[in-house]
């Protein structure tokens, strides 16, 4: 199964010492390279280290010509996860913003989020309860809306 990530998801997991769950899920993550920098680019920023994970690997877009058609729209870390997505015939691409989550699903990628990996996590047992994880998300940064956040829960079975 081909996965590959935005930033948000590996900073919102590794801030709350989950980023295993993409390991458990997923056994490997694939990240383009504007991802990696923009994680790096924070030395003491969440993710830092565990960029380096065996189980994520970085790898070059080659259509850089599209890349800059997305950059009118999106930032760098999500043109090239939607790019390399669409070369590797990503099975699920990971993106949390509306704006790039809404591109992908345009171009007809499979595109989750941190709160549907976290559901996954839940139902098959890698985590016991979700609410707890999300509102240590919500402390180290993280916003959801009133209504994001009661409706997630809901579906957790956990309001």
């Amino acid at each position: 199964m081909t996965t590959v990530s935005n930033t948000t998801p590996i900073i919102s997991l590794s801030a709350i010492g989950k980023i295993e769950i993409l390991r458990d899920i997923f056994e490997e993550i694939i990240i383009p390279k504007a991802v990696y920098d923009e994680i790096k680019s924070k030395h003491d920023g969440y993710g830092y280290n565990e960029i380096d994970l065996a189980f994520i690997k970085v790898e070059t877009v080659k259509n850089t010509e599209l890349v800059s058609h997305f950059l009118n729209l999106l930032d760098a870390g999500e043109a090239e996860t939607i790019v390399l997505s669409k070369e590797l015939g990503a099975d699920n691409t990971i993106i949390d913003e509306n704006i790039g989550y809404g591109v992908a699903k345009e171009t007809e990628l499979n595109v989750i989020r941190t709160l549907s990996i976290l559901l996954k996590a839940k139902e098959t047992g890698i985590v016991t309860e979700v609410k707890p994880l999300i509102d240590e998300m919500v402390i180290k940064g993280r916003w959801y809306s009133n209504r994001v956040y009661r409706s997630f829960l809901s579906r957790a079975n956990e309001s």
